[in-house]
């Protein structure tokens, strides 16, 4: 299959009724600045690229959103409740980027799609959401070519210090992306070369 665009990412996304269906139910809670994320979209897509007949089950389905108001965690749990009400075989992960800031000790996003882009991965640094008017739409801030060309590197951000060096390292272990899609190619970063900020 070939996947060159944003455009052509989402037409794959829009073909897939069961993607579509948790797009349309995380819409419908009509969180501030949501997004579904990572897995979610890299999946799917490597799974096209690969040209497997069946999806490959991801661990969760990370929704998230931005609100500074209301930043406790109980009401994260509130928003997932209500997802796993409307669609219980999904499994629901919510998260709100104004307080995990905190969680990761870094300074505070200034909105999902900032936060999206801070993420470990530039293959993970990607959402898809739909809109008021029902159009899909894909966020990528770290482009679409590594996703594609089916490369795993780390974000601008996982490049800066040693720290965040061997969380990247750390996730590539524990994620072991090329045992499901023999065609990853992975970066690894040398922590020792690494100097605090």
């Amino acid at each position: 299959m070939i996947i060159e665009t944003k455009a052509d990412i989402i037409e794959i996304i829009e073909k897939d009724e069961y993607m579509m269906e948790i797009l349309q139910t995380a819409k419908s809670l009509n969180l501030p600045d949501w997004w579904i994320c990572a897995g979610f979209v890299r999946a799917k897509i490597w799974d096209s690229l690969h040209n497997f007949s069946e999806r490959t089950t991801t661990a969760d389905v990370d929704v998230i959103y931005f609100n500074a108001e209301k930043m406790d965690e109980r009401e994260e749990k509130k928003w997932e409740q209500l997802l796993s009400d409307l669609l219980t075989d999904v499994p629901w992960s919510v998260k709100n980027e104004a307080r995990m800031h905190v969680v990761n000790n870094i300074p505070p996003y200034t909105s999902s799609v900032d936060a999206i882009s801070k993420f470990p991965e530039t293959v993970t640094a990607l959402g898809m959401k739909i809109d008021e008017d029902g159009k899909v739409l894909l966020t990528a801030p770290c482009g679409i070519d590594d996703l594609l060309n089916m490369q795993v590197k780390p974000t601008p951000y996982f490049k800066k210090t040693k720290e965040r060096a061997n969380i990247y390292e750390q996730r590539l272990r524990e994620k072991n992306w090329q045992a499901t899609w023999r065609k990853v190619q992975v970066q690894h970063l040398s922590p020792d070369k690494f100097i605090e900020e």
